[in-house]
């Protein structure tokens, strides 16, 4: 599924316009990009935590000559699926 059935989806559900749905997924997928850029954890009960992890900088090989390249420190962002999630799999 990509954004634009995520946007469909989320219209049918919401029995709201598309227009108003595309607002509404994008101004949550922002919040949850700006709580992980302040540092900040979000929880969502039921479905699961997003978090930031600091990555160190480290020394990598390019496949292709084998030489030896710096890989510089980033921030990685990262999901843990919660227990209700998990379970609406299985």
């Amino acid at each position: 599924m990509n954004k634009n059935e995520f946007i469909d989806r989320v219209a049918d559900l919401a029995d709201m316009s598309k227009s108003e749905a595309a607002k509404a997924v994008d101004a949550v997928f922002d919040s949850i990009s700006n709580a992980l850029k302040a540092g900040d954890d979000v929880r969502l009960v039921g479905f699961g935590t997003f978090s930031a992890a600091q990555r160190k900088a480290r020394e990598g090989r390019n496949p292709r000559t084998g030489e030896t390249i710096q890989i510089p420190a980033s921030i990685q962002p990262k999901f843990s699926a919660g227990k209700g999630l998990k379970d609406a799999l299985n």
